[in-house]
């Protein structure tokens, strides 16, 4: 069955558009910190313009981005030695002390009103030579933050040969109680909760945000019109779209690596089922055939197979079926609960939430079959691997209060991301930006 377009701005819905900037709407806190974080020095970035200060802290965001990761402690600006400027202006010697192997330090230059020029460069301490060089020119203030992303990729990259993800967006609903009512919105911001915008608010509720390959596009599911519908729609507003609002249930989409599908729950036919729909023409080519609920379906890595979570064993446990054969395999053995499966972008690892005396974020090794827990906070749920695999976004709770929380897969740091009013839930972390 093919849907005709329709479009959904009705009076239920309020829609938003990406543009403008916005501050931090949500606040972190690292809940923990690793001991075997390597110490860095990141020195402030040298200001040359009108005022007492530039108008972003360069080396406070490439400093968190560091902290964050788990894999870096950046030294306390109080304990820096020295603030040289240049390669030649560095005392090596003052350093060795702090057991500091590398050091970033730059210039941010007002080059015209609102425009800046910026510089940095990062030394190798122990070879006492620059590794790193790079400039940008003519940056508007509404992106400093963005080239300061864009170094700590950079010395992420060096330190670690892994591409770094902090010039990445997340996408994540918000939960806030208005004079008695209720009301839901999409948003997406930096993957610091920096510069977060809405994409629609409605007092209906919002789930399940999926990010397109190309990170231009999120699908979701909404209740809007009375029932559940899976909506795609572009992050300029552009382009809104239900692509899914069948009898039943309609709900869980993921998007195919390629862009071209789109996997789906729906209860269409009876039961609630894995579905996929073409994109251009929007057929449907339904998985799975069980009398079980079968849902929340993400794609392996090489888009020859997808993992879902299905109680066909009387508990909820994850399954994977092969698009080449329809063979389903099932693939989680520990414990009598593990659902919401998210799969690393190599395709080694599945996160999943585990439930064992509470619902926590657990690692599959595919290859080696090697179970973890990772997490030890309070009704974990809805895991999202960051682009680079080295981190895994999910969602919690604090309190009483809907929070998220960032872990890191190789040790136990986790940082928490909140809204100072509301909640905050149903995480999604998106692609790499192409520019």
């Amino acid at each position: 069955m093919v849907l005709n377009k329709k479009w959904l701005f009705n009076s239920m819905a309020v829609l938003w558009f990406w543009v403008g900037l916005a501050q931090a709407d949500l606040t972190i806190q690292i809940d923990q910190s690793s001991d075997n974080a390597m110490p860095i020095a990141v020195l402030p970035f040298e200001w040359q313009g009108a005022g007492l200060a530039a108008p972003v802290n360069l080396s406070d965001v490439v400093g968190n981005d560091l902290l964050r990761s788990g894999k870096f402690k950046p030294i306390a600006q109080n304990r820096l030695p020295s603030r040289p400027t240049s390669l030649q202006a560095i005392d090596f010697a003052q350093w060795k002390s702090l057991g500091a192997d590398n050091l970033l330090m730059g210039r941010i230059q007002e080059s015209a009103p609102g425009r800046y020029d910026i510089e940095m460069r990062f030394v190798d301490l122990l070879q006492r030579k620059q590794v790193i060089g790079k400039r940008w020119v003519d940056i508007p203030k509404s992106a400093l933050r963005q080239v300061a992303h864009k170094i700590s990729d950079l010395i992420y990259q060096e330190l670690t040969g892994i591409r770094g993800a902090f010039n990445t967006r997340i996408a994540y609903v918000t939960v806030k109680n208005l004079k008695g009512n209720k009301q839901f919105s999409l948003e997406v911001a930096d993957s610091d909760g920096y510069n977060s915008q809405p994409i629609l608010r409605s007092p209906k509720p919002i789930m399940s945000p999926s990010w397109s390959p190309d990170g231009q596009k999120l699908a979701y599911v909404t209740f809007e019109n009375g029932r559940s519908e899976v909506v795609i729609q572009s992050l300029d507003g552009k382009i809104r779209e239900i692509v899914a609002s069948y009898k039943g249930i309609n709900s869980s989409p993921s998007w195919s690596p390629d862009g071209r599908q789109l996997a789906l729950t729906l209860s269409k036919d009876g039961s609630a089922d894995v579905y996929l729909m073409d994109l251009q023409t929007r057929n449907l080519r339904r998985l799975t055939t069980n009398w079980a609920i079968e849902t929340e379906a993400v794609w392996a890595a090489n888009g020859k197979s997808l993992f879902f979570n299905s109680d066909r064993r009387g508990q909820p446990q994850i399954f994977q079926v092969f698009l080449d054969t329809g063979e389903v395999r099932r693939i989680s053995f520990e414990g009598r609960y593990n659902a919401n499966p998210a799969v690393s972008p190599d395709g080694r690892y599945v996160a999943m939430v585990h439930a064992k005396g509470g619902f926590n974020i657990a690692l599959l090794d595919l290859h080696t079959n090697e179970f973890n827990i990772l997490t030890k906070t309070y009704l974990d749920e809805s895991p999202s691997f960051s682009p680079n695999g080295e981190m895994i976004l999910y969602a919690m709770n604090q309190r009483g209060q809907g929070k998220l929380a960032v872990v890191s897969p190789g040790n136990t740091t986790t940082q928490i991301l909140s809204v100072q009013q509301g909640e905050v839930r149903s995480p999604s972390w998106g692609p790499f930006l192409s520019n």
